[in-house]
């Protein structure tokens, strides 16, 4: 009954920021959900069972800053971790309890923008693991569909992929400039998808550690980004097939007529323009062929002195930042050689201190690198579909088998028929 919330609850002097249902454990009779505030409590509620109401991090002595993002780990009943402005990611047990007391904390490892530490207790208390990552707040993460690795995108610009168990950095990719928003893996786990304040949705390559194509078409910061699970990953690709019948079995290769590219992977993007954009990744994009003529994508080096038609000023301007000497190669290391360690330790150097280790990196060093190439050096997508659909700015989108559901700012969620 939409007329009739199931529950509702008014708080006062804090404000909702983010939630998430635990798919895993939901049935008839539990449905587990998280809120995370703007004072930096979280908050366990069983709208089934009303009176197993938990509050995590409530006198703030964890993290006083604004929760950015809650998530239950991938088919767990009890552990979550929930992310803050402050730049710190906690993982947390929903039956342990939090101390009355300050957590102290051990250093467990840390590595290139990023620490991670361990509660220090004699029995089990929350947070049981803190992570520091990158500068700034930590606005976004999600779970491959494996569960076995962590993409996390940061106000500093940069995506980092963390092996979850181990707690090492996989790989890394930088923004073209400003904060990272909003991160989604595809359903294969093969690729990821971030969106952020430089009005442009980035893919990225989990295996190749380097980002494969940029989509430019909206025209203010990117909120939210997902993948759809229902189109194009289940396609495979067809041949190519003769312009004729059989007497034309002699022709030249040049003479056969491709089909257009099979949709590999479908994904959506909302922004702050009030934009639904709809995006194909097709394979001549991810796999492109040198002898095949060149698509509308900017890889050629004869555009190299040409900004891409349509681009806001400034990124056409970023083109001209010098090239740092020994970047001439935009492409990533080989999938085993984790990308992201570049500025290495020299030997002889002593390791770092755990604040010392979450620097900003600097973009006029990065750009034109495998972190973050420019933007003639990968192919430029367009929207398949780009449509003004909200009077404010949209912060959610969510692809089902029947419909596209998007929310914004003035509080209204939208349900859209899925395009044809």
């Amino acid at each position: 009954d939409l007329h009739k919330p199931i529950d509702k609850r008014i708080y006062k002097g804090t404000q909702p920021t983010c939630h998430d249902f635990n798919q895993f454990t939901a049935a008839a009779d539990t449905i587990a959900l998280l809120v995370g505030f703007s004072a930096g409590q979280v908050q366990y509620l069983d709208l089934v069972k009303k009176d197993t109401s938990k509050l995590f991090n409530e006198e703030r002595l964890i993290d006083k800053t604004k929760v950015t993002f809650v998530k239950w780990l991938p088919e767990t009943e009890r552990l979550f971790l929930a992310s803050h402005a402050s730049g710190h990611l906690y993982l947390y047990d929903a039956e342990q309890p939090c101390g009355a007391a300050a957590p102290q904390y051990n250093l467990l490892t840390q590595g290139e923008g990023f620490s991670v530490f361990a509660c220090k207790s004699k029995t089990p208390r929350n947070p049981l693991l803190k992570w520091a990552v990158g500068e700034g707040a930590l606005n976004e993460f999600a779970f491959s569909p494996d569960g076995r690795s962590l993409a996390c995108v940061s106000q500093d610009g940069c995506l980092r992929v963390f092996h979850f168990d181990s707690m090492l950095l996989q790989g890394m990719m930088k923004s073209y400039f400003g904060g990272l928003l909003c991160v989604c893996w595809s359903p294969d786990g093969r690729y990821v998808v971030t969106g952020g304040e430089d009005d442009l949705v980035t893919v990225w390559s989990f295996a190749e550690g380097r980002v494969v194509a940029r989509g430019h078409g909206h025209k203010s910061w990117v909120n939210a980004v997902a993948f759809d699970p229902f189109t194009g990953a289940a396609q495979t690709p067809q041949p190519a097939e003769l312009s004729g019948g059989e007497e034309e079995e002699d022709e030249p290769p040049d003479q056969l007529v491709r089909r257009p590219p099979a949709v590999t992977y479908r994904f959506g993007s909302a922004g702050q323009d009030t934009q639904f954009c709809l995006w194909d990744l097709t394979e001549d994009v991810l796999y492109p062929r040198p002898s095949l003529p060149r698509a509308r994508t900017l890889t050629g080096s004869a555009d190299a002195a040409v900004p891409a038609p349509g681009l806001p000023r400034s990124l056409s301007r970023s083109n001209s930042l010098p090239q740092p000497a020994g970047t001439g190669s935009a492409r990533g290391p080989p999938p085993h050689v984790p990308p992201a360690p570049r500025a290495g330790r020299r030997s002889g150097e002593k390791p770092p201190g755990a604040g010392a280790c979450r620097g900003r990196l600097d973009t006029a060093k990065v750009l034109g690198t495998a972190l973050c190439p420019r933007i003639h050096e990968v192919p430029l997508l367009e929207p398949l579909v780009c449509k003004k659909i909200a009077h404010e700015r949209l912060t959610v989108l969510l692809f089902l088998e029947d419909c596209i559901v998007t929310a914004c700012q003035e509080g209204l969620i939208c349900t859209w028929a899925r395009p044809g």
